[in-house]
């Protein structure tokens, strides 16, 4: 499956982002699809991950009650809701996809296919 992530852009702190991610070829619903990001400097951290039939969803610490994941399985596509956007999540955001065991959602080694990633700026 080709994943490509779209959506980002500037915004300013306690605004609001909705990326997305579309995916070719007729797989696309067997797959959990994660969302990572990485910051200048930092490694790639997890975000949130939707399992392939829409739910269980999961979520870092840090995008609880503010993002929320979601997809479209006949639109072959994942968004990411960001609401109360902070300084702190300026990254490049990237979509994946993969077949993760439980005690792996948050691990990058999990998820095989990825998009290009998109950026998300976010000004004080």
């Amino acid at each position: 499956v080709q994943l490509q992530a779209f959506g980002g852009g500037v915004v300013q702190a306690g605004g609001s982002l909705r990326l997305s991610c579309a995916a070719s070829g007729r797989t696309f619903n067997s797959y959990t699809m994660g969302w990572f990001r990485q910051a200048p400097g930092k490694e790639r951290e997890f975000v949130a991950a939707i399992r392939s039939g829409g739910g269980p969803t999961y979520y870092a610490d840090s995008a609880k009650s503010r993002f929320v994941v979601s997809r479209d399985n006949p639109k072959n596509t994942v968004h990411l809701q960001m609401n109360s956007l902070e300084p702190e999540d300026t990254a490049v955001y990237y979509c994946a996809a993969g077949k993760p065991i439980l005690s792996s959602i948050a691990s990058s080694r999990a998820y095989y296919h990825w998009g290009q990633g998109t950026l998300v700026t976010v000004s004080s």
